[in-house]
């Protein structure tokens, strides 16, 4: 393995990236195992990804063409196809599973998001899709929804993978947080993982907004740090809650990592990796789209560092600047996760209709 700016992201700040993308083609092309090979740890996927990935190619066409004329209706083959590809893309990561004794090497497959307001549904898809898909290292994907929130404690205690994603408030995040500590609970074992993943780009670009329209100049000046603000203070809630666990041993099953999400740079006039560069920290995640994989593999800063204690400091002031300046936290993340669960039940729509005019 030649070493590479993705690579020292693992070896020096302990920080696991994962490719935030999967589709067929990645698979049958070899992309995926020479992403694997540069030093990609894990991969993530959600209803938006898994849509551009069946609408725009012609790789699933004779799957689906055959589970259609076997009488399988739209959903039953967007299930079938995917999990296809999940497998595929965990019997890749397996060695990266083994070599990090399941610490890395998970690939997330998300429930449905039509289901994102049924808990009793949304668990018993949950644990289906544990079952078909029999994988060590499969992460359940649940959003950290109100109505969702319950049946996370229960799929870790059933001994499944969680990946806790639509988190966007630090409250959501402490209940995630808790939710694991509680099914981890010390002389117990339970090796199922669980990490919580974390918005980041998407809260600066509703911030911003809301800055831009209160027009002050002490507003304007905080656009850009809200996002990676919040973030920091996630990560000190993490030093709080897993501290203890990680100086004894940090590669723990009771840890639950924090994943960095939606971490490409939306506006044009930022840096293009400042959700990378100032959010490296031990135990933590990066999930990474493909032209940010590229981006950083091309020109990580030399200078990059790892969250001090002093960029914790710095950001308890910033938020309360935010907060003085107008941003309600509470509101801005209750935004942003009503659209994030839009956008996917959107996505997963249009993936169906897809399917369906593909089956004709």
């Amino acid at each position: 393995m030649t070493m590479n700016n993705l690579i020292k992201i693992h070896q020096a700040f302990n920080q696991s990236p994962w490719l935030d993308n999967l589709s067929r083609d990645l698979l049958q092309t070899g992309k995926l195992a020479d992403y694997i090979e540069k030093g990609v740890r894990g991969i993530t996927s959600n209803p938006t990804i898994l849509e551009h990935a069946i609408v725009n190619s012609d790789l699933y066409d004779q799957q689906i063409k055959e589970l259609a004329e076997s009488g399988a209706d739209s959903e039953t083959i967007y299930w079938r196809i995917v999990e296809d590809d999940i497998k595929a893309a965990a019997a890749l990561l397996k060695p990266v599973w083994d070599e990090s004794n399941g610490v890395d090497g998970y690939v997330s497959l998300e429930v449905s998001p039509r289901l994102a307001d049924d808990a009793i549904s949304s668990l018993a898809q949950a644990k289906r899709l544990w079952t078909e898909v029999n994988q060590p290292n499969l992460m359940v994907k649940v959003p950290a929804t109100d109505e969702s929130m319950p049946i996370i404690k229960e799929l870790l205690l059933a001994g499944i993978n969680v990946n806790v994603t639509l988190i966007f408030s630090l409250d959501h995040y402490k209940q995630v947080a808790d939710m694991h500590k509680e099914t981890h609970i010390e002389g117990q074992s339970n090796t199922a993982r669980s990490v919580a993943s974390f918005f980041v780009s998407r809260v600066d670009s509703e911030i911003d907004k809301r800055l831009e329209a209160n027009g002050s100049q002490a507003a304007l000046d905080l656009r850009g740090q809200a996002a990676v603000a919040q973030a920091h203070i996630a990560y000190s809630i993490l030093l709080e809650k897993f501290g203890d666990v990680i100086a004894n041993d940090p590669n723990s099953a009771a840890i639950q990592r924090l994943l960095w999400a939606s971490t490409s740079t939306k506006n044009p006039a930022y840096d293009d990796l400042m959700y990378v560069t100032y959010l490296l920290a031990p135990e933590t995640v990066n999930t990474l789209p493909e032209d940010t994989i590229a981006k950083i593999i091309d020109h990580l800063p030399e200078s990059a560092e790892a969250i001090s204690d002093d960029y914790m400091a710095h950001a308890k002031e910033t938020m309360q600047q935010l907060e003085a300046n107008g941003i309600d936290f509470a509101d801005v993340a209750h935004t942003l996760e009503s659209e994030g669960v839009a956008k996917f039940q959107a996505s997963f729509d249009t993936l169906l209709q897809a399917i369906e005019s593909k089956m004709k």
